[in-house]
């Protein structure tokens, strides 16, 4: 079990101008897991991951982890749907995190180059990571995001835009992280990818949750008539 963990929400509320984005909502997520954060379009998908991840304020309620809210910021990281990618080569992106850690250059170095191997990107390490495929950025954020071994990783949407073979490449990298020890909480649309890698769903919709349950429940028998109809491809506002 994670040092962070379990990850504790009490009537959280975000709100923006006056608009509530989020809530007020209520659950807890434990470890192990793979969390998977379902919902049609701007249903507050990626608001509720900032919110869990710390980067928006909460107008109300609390976020609560099992360690200080410092201890909780560095043990976890972020990868967004479009990656940003430094101005730098994709050896110094695997780098960054390492050296921002104080940890040797040697080390650091080596590290890349493990992680480069494992994301099929060794022959690659001196380019600039500006050049790379959409496919191949996304590999690269998401082991710059694991090289520094996480406790709990966050991920909005990370396959939206790749293909088929570059999905596979990234599904298997987060199956490892979580075999691991990573306590993984992932939004996505796909729901062939939610039902492959989720152990729980979260369901919102407006920026309520509607359902939370294991994902074999949710995929086979949702409570809601609004999970049902997302489920079955329905428009649902």
């Amino acid at each position: 079990m994670t040092s962070m963990m379990p990850l504790v929400v009490e009537k959280a509320q975000v709100r923006r101008r006056g608009k509530v984005l989020i809530g007020p909502v209520n659950f807890t997520l434990r470890t192990p897991g793979l969390t998977i954060v379902m919902g049609p379009n701007g249903s507050g998908k990626t608001s509720l991951l900032r919110m869990l991840h710390g980067v928006v304020r909460l107008a109300d309620g609390t976020v609560s982890w099992a360690c200080d809210e410092i201890s909780a910021r560095a043990k976890q990281a972020f990868v967004f749907q479009n990656p940003v990618m430094l101005r730098r080569s994709v050896c110094d992106n695997l780098t960054y995190p390492l050296r921002i850690q104080n940890v040797p250059r040697k080390i650091a170095n080596a590290e890349a180059e493990r992680w480069a191997a494992r994301i099929g990107l060794t022959q690659v390490l001196t380019r600039s990571a500006a050049v790379l495929s959409g496919g191949e950025k996304q590999k690269l954020a998401l082991a710059r995001a694991l090289i520094r071994k996480p406790e709990v990783l966050f991920l909005d949407e990370p396959c939206a835009s790749l293909d088929g073979r570059a999905t596979r490449e990234i599904e298997t990298l987060l199956l490892q992280a979580s075999a691991d020890g990573t306590r993984i909480i992932m939004a996505t649309h796909d729901m062939g990818q939610a039902r492959r890698l989720g152990s729980e769903v979260l369901f919102i919709l407006q920026g309520k949750l509607h359902e939370f349950s294991p994902a074999e429940v949710f995929f086979e028998n949702p409570k809601t008539d609004a999970a049902r109809a997302f489920l079955n491809g329905d428009i649902i506002e």
